[in-house]
This record gives structure tokens, sequence and C-alpha cells, in this order.
């Protein structure tokens, strides 16, 4: 309200607002993956921190990434909290064949060739939803451009500015997530996406000592 009233203003905006969530999901824990960022700062990816002190403080406990495939086994055959849910709910989540595919990471370690409803395997849906996340702000970006005429200069560029950021950083958790996960996987990426733009241990090496978390 305190940008503009104007329907052609307010519903576009409006768009993007509601789908932002879900477009950085996708981006940093597509599937039900979860807990995937580096350590203290949470500020970017590190899906492969595995030498903290508490097991369920590491991203790697909670993707479980290996050469057979990813995922939080909480079914019986894992961890069990599946039983935790009302019966509805857990009858629900507990077939990975029939799961809501957003969530099927959070319940169940499954192959990378596990075949999704959309006929891809897991591995391909992977790699396409960080897609998804990233072209998604692109469009956001795009739309915002369309917005100039509605915001004064100043906040126009503002907005303009943090959905640049969000754009890069979208893009350094797409390739660093694939990368690492490709290690695991060891599969080709689908026909038509594009490698990450480093190598994994680029982003491995990457360290933010002042951002705030770090305690210094």
């Amino acid at each position: 309200m305190t940008f503009s009233n104007d329907p052609a203003f307010v519903k576009p905006v409006t768009g993007m607002m509601m789908a932002s969530r879900e477009t950085v999901v996708k981006y940093m824990t597509p599937l039900g993956l979860h807990h995937q960022m580096a350590t203290g700062h949470h500020y970017g990816p590190g899906p492969w921190v595995c030498d903290l002190a508490r097991p369920e403080w590491n991203p790697c406990y909670y993707a479980k990434a290996d050469a057979n495939g990813i995922g939080f086994d909480r079914t019986k055959t894992g961890s069990n909290a599946l039983s935790q849910y009302a019966a509805e709910a857990a009858k629900q989540w507990a077939d990975p064949r029939t799961i809501d595919p957003k969530y099927l990471l959070w319940f169940h370690h499954v192959p990378w060739t596990f075949k999704m409803r959309d006929g891809h395997t897991l591995w391909d849906d992977m790699v396409i939803t960080y897609g998804q996340g990233v072209e998604e702000v692109r469009a956001m970006q795009a739309t915002w451009e369309t917005m100039r005429p509605y915001v004064d200069a100043q906040r126009f560029g503002a907005v303009a500015s943090n959905l640049r950021i969000q754009a890069r950083e979208a893009r350094w958790w797409r390739d660093a997530s694939i990368a690492y996960f490709q290690s695991k996987s060891g599969l080709p990426l689908p026909q038509g996406y594009a490698a990450p733009e480093k190598s994994l241990g680029y982003y491995e090496g990457l360290a933010f000592p002042y951002a705030p978390g770090q305690g210094k």
C-alpha cells in the first residue's frame, strides 16, 4: 500500500510475493531437503558440511547423500518419526511413490534413479527444480522492471538491487548444491541443463569470516 494501489502494480507484485517462499525452497532445499546451509552464518549452501560436533547440526545428516541415493528415512525402516503423526497424515507420506514430491526427501531415502510422478528420475527432478528456482528469481526481476512507472526511483532501485543479489545467490545455491550431489550420484545432468559454473572444490572453499553469526 505504501507503493501503489493501482491494480496494474498490485496484482503482479502480489504474485511475486506470494510465490517467493516456494521459489527459495526450489533453489535451496528442493523436494523435501532441509538444513543445507553453511556453518555458523547460515548464509550460503553447505551440503558437504559433516564435521560439526552434534550429528543434527550437519547438513550431511539430513541429506544422507551417498552413491545409492538421498533423503532422510523417517519411516519404520529409519527413525520411525512418521509414527508420531496422526494416522491420516502418516498414510499420506508413508509411500514414496504417492507422497507429494515436495515432502519426498524429508520422509524417505530413495535411489537417485527413483522414478518420480512426472516420469523423471529423482536426480533429474532435483536438477530441474534447482533451475526452476533460479529462473523464477529472474522472472521476478523482469516483473519488477515493469513496475518502474509506479514506484519512486529510490525504492525502485533498492528492490531491484536486492533482486540482483538474490538472482546471484540463487545461482550460487543451485550450482554448489548440484556440484556436491553430482559428486555423490555420479550421474550426468539432464539434457539442456548447464553444469555448475565452478568446481565443487571452489564452492567448498568459500569463506565468509565477517558474516553475521560468525562471532568475529
